[in-house]
């Protein structure tokens, strides 16, 4: 086992461990803080009545990137004193521990309290209305299912008729007694009798299996209609002490589960000279079980806290020891190192932590959740400590995004349902400039650009894109994350004016000091079918070695390689090509333009290139979209046969 697989697992058991005390404290010691799972609301109160709820409505909802914070507006009546306000039923999706309540002046609010109260059936009446008609085509099955039983028992006695009437054929032929009318009679009636009942079984087969299907449709939309709600009510109990007579209203909040948004978008782009249209919108799960109608929408990335104070930092411990099969002590921070796949496990279970420590807060349990961010921490500094030697990522850094928050206009209704919703956060228009890109190293198609800037007044988050050409679908793409004012590049997909081809020209092999040099001669071809000139990026690549043992050396290159600083600072020692063209229209058969290079590939005479390997590129060249050409971070390769020598 590596060292950051036992530093990691000791962590693991470390907390384990504790939890597993927390739960049995000593006779002599206070009994320890309850973890998460304390958290349920107590047993349901059997044979409560039904109180008289409070007049209120839902006034505003603050929806996050998981739950809700919901504010309801809760009327209070006439009289001065105290007066207790039971708001039923909140949804069933309510977390416990996350209810207060703020009040005018006039107003003092004593105490909020969350029960649960069982209760027959769901009060609502799409959900009754939707049970009863199960309920009628469960009967209505049972009766077809009756039918289809006598049914058949009447056409088993019918074959048995028949199977008599033959017997009694032959024995009256026999005795010379055969009468023939009565023997047609009979026969005619077993015929007949044997296809009204084979018809009727057919028929009520039929009906059994529309009464299947309609109750499978039945129960999908009974768990549409019931999705967040159960065979038990929730009331917040809100004691007010007045001390003025007129009536008024206070706020009771709460937080939700079962709700979440991520951002979506769509780009419209026109001509060469239009403008780029985006709309930003926000596709919202809601499956709380309580519908949110005419209420004031704000959707934020931040997350619900209702802790007071930071949780204690606890010390961060490590062992190291021998491991049984390893020579020596491969257990220290300096050997081994955490890969790829190791660090995305380790970051999703750091996360799963920070998960679990915002509903410990929620619920006011401070311990619990201090622990699980200690122990996300841990899993992040473990990263960090084990880090190979040569990694230039040391730290896995924080994955949050920024804190932002959109108030809608207006007031919205986000009924509770299975499917997403799309509400529009904003629409702006932004200045366009377009271009053509084009890989012909990855792919004979060229691709429309656009550079943008992002002139709207929010941040624009990571989300799907779905991109127009006027009216015409042209596909989607992930749009990253844009500051107010940042610039972006985004596409529109494939050009079909224009072509671009590449080809080995020529390649000679030679022998200088004991070194063999290969040289290579590639041309690119751009054809321009348009009316219009085009600016083209055109992307290669040369080999790079990873070490000394390998020299690559860019000869010449018909026109010059792009002169934008960002492209030579990053692109370019990285082996990268980038060339910057003019495009005129019509430029096709011998008017192509060409774009011609070459370069050296140099090792020593007596070894042979192993591998061929894309990747590693850390940061976008100018012209990308969030990622480098041939990929970001890691990357495939293979393995060659050795070449002639």
């Amino acid at each position: 086992m590596t060292a950051w697989k036992w530093l990691v697992a000791g962590i693991v058991l470390t907390s384990t461990a504790r939890a597993q005390v927390a739960d049995t404290p000593k006779a002599e010691e206070p009994a320890k803080e309850p973890e998460i799972a304390a958290q349920a609301p107590a047993p349901a109160v059997e044979d409560m009545p039904a109180p008289k709820p409070a007049t209120s409505k839902i006034a505003a909802v603050t929806l996050y990137q998981g739950n809700a914070l919901v504010t309801r507006e809760v009327a209070v009546p006439e009289g001065k004193g105290l007066v207790e306000l039971v708001v039923t039923p909140l949804p069933a999706r309510t977390l416990d521990g996350s209810l207060y309540t703020e009040a005018p002046d006039g107003f003092r609010v004593l105490s909020t309290r969350y029960r649960t109260r069982a209760v027959k059936e769901d009060t609502r009446k799409e959900v009754r209305a939707k049970e009863e008609q199960i309920k009628s085509l469960q009967a209505e099955g049972k009766k077809i299912k009756g039918e289809l039983r006598v049914l058949e028992q009447n056409l088993e006695f019918v074959l048995k008729l028949e199977s008599f009437t033959g017997v009694t054929m032959r024995s009256l032929a026999e005795k010379g007694a055969f009468d023939s009318e009565k023997i047609i009679d009979l026969s005619k009636y077993v015929m007949e009798a044997r296809g009204e009942k084979s018809a009727s079984k057919v028929e009520l087969e039929q009906k059994t299996l529309s009464n299947l299907e309609a109750m499978e449709f039945a129960k999908r939309q009974l768990a549409e209609l019931s999705a967040g709600s159960s065979r038990t009510e929730i009331d917040a109990v809100i004691v007010v002490d007045k001390s003025h007579a007129p009536a008024g209203s206070v706020r009771l909040n709460y937080l939700v589960g079962d709700a979440t948004w991520a951002p979506r978008y769509r780009l419209r782009a026109g001509g060469p000279k239009d403008p780029v249209r985006l709309e930003y919108l926000a596709a919202i799960e809601q499956r709380s079980g309580e519908d949110w109608t005419d209420a004031e929408l704000t959707l934020s990335t931040a997350q619900p806290s209702f802790g007071a104070t930071l949780p204690d930092l606890l010390p961060l411990n490590v062992s190291v020891s021998k491991h049984p099969g390893e020579e020596g002590n491969k257990a220290s921070l300096e050997v081994g190192g955490m890969d790829r796949s190791a660090a995305i496990q380790n970051r999703a279970q750091a996360q799963e932590f920070r998960g679990q420590a915002g509903q410990a807060l929620i619920g006011n349990y401070t311990k619990a959740g201090g622990d699980l961010l200690n122990q996300a921490a841990a899993l992040d500094q473990a990263e960090e400590l084990l880090a190979k030697d040569d990694d230039k990522e040391k730290s896995p850094g924080s994955s949050a995004g920024p804190s932002v928050t959109y108030h809608l206009k207006g007031s919205r209704t986000i009924p509770s349902r299975r499917d997403a919703q799309v509400v529009e956060i904003a629409r702006f228009e932004m200045a366009a400039d377009y271009f053509a890109k084009a890989v012909p190293v990855l792919s004979p198609r060229v691709f429309r650009l656009a550079r943008l800037t992002n002139t709207g007044d929010t941040v624009l988050l990571p989300g799907e894109a779905t991109m127009y050409v006027g009216s015409d679908f042209v596909g989607r793409m992930a749009l990253p994350q844009v500051a107010q004012g940042e610039p972006f590049t985004v596409g529109f997909g494939v050009d079909p004016q224009l072509q671009i081809g590449r080809r080995l020209v020529k390649k000679t092999r030679a022998v200088q000091g004991g070194n063999q040099v290969l040289t290579y001669e590639f041309r690119i071809v751009a054809r321009n079918f348009g009316t219009t000139p085009v600016k083209l990026q055109v992307w290669d690549r040369l080999p790079k070695g990873e070490d000394e043992n390998v020299a690559v050396n860019l000869q010449e290159t018909k026109p010059e390689i792009s002169a934008d600083p960002l492209y030579l600072r990053i692109g370019k020692p990285e082996g990268l090509l980038r060339w910057d063209l003019d495009v005129p229209a019509g430029t096709i058969g011998d008017k192509a333009l060409a774009v011609v290079y070459s370069f050296k590939l140099e090792y020593a005479r007596e070894l042979a290139i192993d591998y061929f390997k894309s990747g590693g590129l850390k940061e976008a060249p100018i012209g990308g979209m969030g990622g480098g050409m041939g990929g970001m971070g890691g990357g495939g390769g293979f393995r060659l046969m050795p070449l002639e020598k």
